[in-house]
């Protein structure tokens, strides 16, 4: 249900019709408890894109259920930090050739050992084109990849040659350039390793996925839920208390919220716009609520696939009628800080106040570039709108720009992420969409590589520059990380000035548990920590 309070910040004069889907149902109790005892818990999340394959996974929704089901070479710690986790070294003289041993004891959900092959196969795996998986991109660095994965044509080679066993424990990398963070990058999906079951039936896998994490996967029930058992046997220092983990999906955040409250969710991660207002939330969930910053960004993306915003003075235009600070204080209840750049708050080398006035609120500079630009209205705000603030938000940023450039802004629901990634994928998006990244391996470039770079797997704009591809290039291939940030910086700029979408705040957490959960922690990606959450029945 809506509160009154959001209700008054939408009837702002606004000349277009705001069209709002319907609240979604709520959701039913938590599940029962798994063969050792342990309870499980319910953990709200949204329907994976594609089949959970960790080379193929580049949402949120997926990745959420891939961490859980795997675990790396490294993870990270609060402050984005990596740390060894089924690596036991991560060594190299010179920033480019490298050393990877594994700790013993490692194993898959089906018994298998975790060896050095485990990850090169999976590795060569998501880098080889014709397998068309979304992390391809993530390997670019490594001797051998353009043979791989040409530019034109087919692949020359089955393997990448910068990646050797030498045992079982044993596996060395070779790049093509030093890179001084090739450690930070390894804790992404992307890098996890791969049983031989895979291998030998991708399709049956895909059915029935097989990780080295502390829980294996159990059942998968489409736009309803993916549910985990612990794993007994995992590697990790410390065993995890939970028995199990369902991940929910529902049609509104809205209705997921209620279910914390009274106790039938146990984690909600995003706490909906109507609950922030005047913390709402903190009185709804009076010790069990929490807020942190965390590296992520929100985000308007321009079609550019779409002639009508192929001009870069009007992106300007409408990045500049955006009142951001508007939208803190109405709808985030000032919880979150303007983004003044695509860098979020957190990661390493981000300079500060990049953006200047073109993420600013700057009313008479936007109508005058807006008029220059011809564009004839109506402008559409898309976004889905089963995800916590979304809608809110979104709405916000369609009054101000209404207001600023004087012509109609449509906001157009998407029912559920599922439905906004099928069309933002067919590039039948038509207006303006909601976008936005978790920099969930702490470096400029996992921010500026996978989102802006020509073909990227989450370019979505159909954006390309290729001055600002060499700049992130150059930046991967700087001798020292101090080089690469100023690289980096510089592809920023040239980001900002092509403007393919709108940076508009900024993130923290605000989320909330059920009584039955103690010891609540988010991870520096922004999800439950399901390595130290206990419950209390």
């Amino acid at each position: 249900m809506r509160s009154p309070r959001v209700a008054a910040l939408l009837a702002l004069s606004l000349t277009s019709a705001l069209v709002l889907s319907a609240c979604g149902g709520g959701g039913g109790g938590t599940t029962g408890d798994d063969a050792q005892g342990a309870p499980t818990i319910s953990v709200y999340g949204t329907e994976p894109e594609n089949a959970l394959l960790p080379g193929n996974t580049r949402e949120v929704g997926g990745s959420k259920i891939l961490d859980a089901l795997w675990s790396g070479l490294v993870d990270y710690n609060q402050q984005g930090e990596p740390e060894n986790k089924v690596a036991e070294s991560i060594e190299s003289p010179d920033s480019q050739n490298w050393t990877i041993r594994l700790k013993e004891g490692w194993t898959f959900h089906d018994g298998t050992p975790v060896t050095a092959k485990s990850f090169v196969d999976a590795w060569n795996y998501v880098a080889l084109k014709t397998n068309a998986q979304s992390s391809s991109e993530f390997f670019s660095n490594i001797a051998g990849f353009d043979q791989v994965n040409p530019d034109e044509g087919e692949p020359t080679a089955q393997a990448m040659s910068g990646l050797q066993v030498v045992d079982d424990r044993t596996f060395t990398v070779a790049l093509t350039a030093p890179s001084p963070i090739f450690v930070n990058t390894l804790g992404d999906v992307a890098f996890y390793p791969m049983p031989e079951s895979f291998f030998a039936d991708p399709a049956a896998f895909e059915a029935n996925p097989v990780g080295n994490g502390p829980f294996r996967f159990e059942t998968r029930v489409p736009d309803q839920n993916v549910t985990v058992t612990r794993y007994e046997q995992w590697g990790g220092e410390q065993p995890v208390s939970v028995g199990g983990v369902e991940f929910r999906f529902y049609a509104d955040s809205e209705a997921a919220y209620q279910d914390v409250v009274s106790g039938n969710l146990d984690f909600l991660e995003s706490i909906p716009g109507s609950f922030l207002i005047d913390n709402l939330y903190q009185q709804d969930l009076a010790d069990r609520n929490g807020n942190q910053p965390y590296a992520g960004i929100n985000t308007m993306t321009f079609p550019i696939y779409d002639q009508r915003y192929a001009d870069p003075q009007l992106r300007q235009a409408i990045s500049m009628a955006v009142d951001r600070q508007a939208i803190i204080d109405n709808v985030y209840n000032g919880l979150v800080q303007p983004a003044t750049g695509f860098i979020p708050e957190g990661v390493p080398g981000k300079v500060d106040d990049q953006c200047g006035e073109l993420c600013t609120f700057s009313p008479e500079r936007a109508k005058q570039q807006f008029d220059a630009s011809g564009f004839t209205g109506p402008i559409e705000l898309i976004s889905n709108v089963d995800s916590a603030i979304n809608r809110e938000w979104m709405q916000a940023a369609c009054v101000s720009i209404s207001n600023t450039l004087g012509v109609p802004c449509n906001f157009v629901p998407v029912p559920t992420f599922s439905e906004f990634l099928d069309q933002r994928r067919a590039e039948n998006l038509t207006g303006i969409f909601r976008s936005g990244w978790v920099a969930s391996t702490p470096t400029m470039e996992y921010v500026l590589r996978p989102q802006y770079t020509t073909g990227a797997a989450n370019n979505n704009s159909g954006y390309t520059n290729p001055r600002f591809d060499a700049l992130v290039n150059q930046g991967s291939t700087a001798a020292t990380a101090e080089e690469a940030y100023a690289l980096w910086a510089e592809a920023e700029r040239v980001l900002i000035q092509d403007m393919p979408a709108v940076a508009i705040n900024d993130q923290s957490a605000q989320f909330g548990w059920s009584p039955r959960l103690q010891n609540v922690e988010l991870t520096y990606g922004r999800e439950l920590d399901l390595e130290s959450v206990t419950v209390q029945e």
